[in-house]
């Protein structure tokens, strides 16, 4: 039978109260007592690691940025990306978009994305130029080419060419989420018809502040005229441009078509939209968050690449409904656009990061 004897209460710190002051010498009461002590240890634990999981699986809203019209590919990309993120998080990382530069233009959104003030920014390639001149290597007129198309997006998806511009974002506080597709750009005139490349001469064409789409203007005989995209409609409205280059999906889109009047399949260089999010902001993110993003972006870039194959065929077809000339290059002609653009890819070259331009020339081969 367990004996007890009454002792001074202790009061050391740290020491375990005993209720009633009482010391326990029976063993057998010893030892039950310091198993349900340790059961209890073991309890609160357990509930401290329980508050641990929960944290980490808190809701958390994503907000996206980017100036892409309602329905071009661009745009149903980031819906799809949207609906598989929620979907396979159930619910617990919510995406809130904001399209039509609703927020700003591509530049805008990139430095609030840099700042923190916003999670994730689509820029254009071309955009991305003042940020890093190796976003430079991508839109360098003719160094990709249609046919390559799978190849490049296998380096970008799983080569060491989209690895590579994962570390340009990373060294200006970004993180690649998805490498969206954009297109190939073609010349479009309000104007002006485009039957041949001299017809380019002298025209007023709206750039980005790209020095590579800057230059490709240049060395055509144009006038460069950056603007910003949100004003380049009213702008070839009033004149103040006589023509642009862009995927004719976006010009559709963007109903430029309704000002446009002719048109040139020059497919003189590629572009894509790419989704950066702020790098500590990814960082803060658990490892099954980050792997719930980064699924959803692969399935959603997949999907969106075929889906702007089809909208880019939807808008040759509403250029040719709305009486819109265009225009298709022989092969002379093609060679001629790229011989007279040789320069710029000269000169531009020697400015990006030459295992940027060996990488995307590997797809090519």
């Amino acid at each position: 039978m367990a004996r007890f004897v009454l002792q001074k209460k202790i009061t050391r710190p740290g020491a375990i109260l005993i209720p009633a002051g009482f010391f326990i010498k029976g063993v057998g009461f010893m030892r039950r007592t310091m198993l349900s002590l340790a059961f209890a240890a073991a309890c609160m634990m357990s509930l401290g690691m329980g508050v641990v999981s929960f944290a980490a699986d808190k809701p958390v809203t994503l907000r996206i940025g980017h100036p892409m019209a309602p329905g071009n590919n661009v745009t149903i990309g980031y819906e799809k990306f949207k609906e598989l993120v929620e979907k396979n998080s159930d619910g617990k990382i919510k995406i809130r978009i904001f399209g039509n530069a609703q927020i700003g233009s591509d530049r805008v959104t990139t430095e609030q994305a840099q700042a923190g003030t916003l999670d994730m920014s689509s820029s254009s390639t071309p955009n991305l130029a003042s940020f890093s001149p190796a976003y430079m290597a991508i839109d360098l007129p003719y160094i990709t080419d249609p046919k390559n198309q799978e190849k490049l997006y296998k380096a970008l998806d799983e080569g060491e060419l989209g690895k590579a511009l994962r570390k340009v974002a990373n060294d200006i506080g970004l993180e690649t989420i998805m490498f969206s597709e954009y297109g190939y750009r073609n010349f479009a005139s309000a104007k002006k018809p485009l039957k041949q490349v001299i017809d380019l001469q002298n025209l007023k064409i709206r750039t980005t502040d790209s020095p590579v789409e800057v230059a490709v203007v240049t060395e055509l005989g144009s006038n460069p005229a950056p603007v910003a995209w949100g004003e380049t409609y009213t702008a070839l409205q009033q004149g103040t441009v006589d023509a642009e280059g862009n995927t004719f999906s976006l010009l559709n889109d963007a109903k430029h078509s309704e000002v446009l009047k002719h048109a040139m399949d020059s497919q003189h260089n590629y572009s894509m939209h790419i989704l950066l999010m702020n790098k500590k902001k990814w960082d803060s993110l658990s490892p099954e968050q980050q792997k719930i993003i980064r699924d959803a972006a692969k399935q959603a870039t997949d999907w969106q690449r075929k889906e702007s194959v089809k909208l880019e065929e939807k808008a040759w077809q509403a250029f040719r409904d709305k009486g819109i000339d265009i225009t298709l290059l022989t092969p002379e002609q093609r060679e001629e656009l790229k011989k007279k653009t040789q320069p710029v890819r000269d000169k531009f070259s020697k400015e990006v990061p030459q295992e940027i331009i060996m990488l995307i020339e590997e797809t090519q081969k």
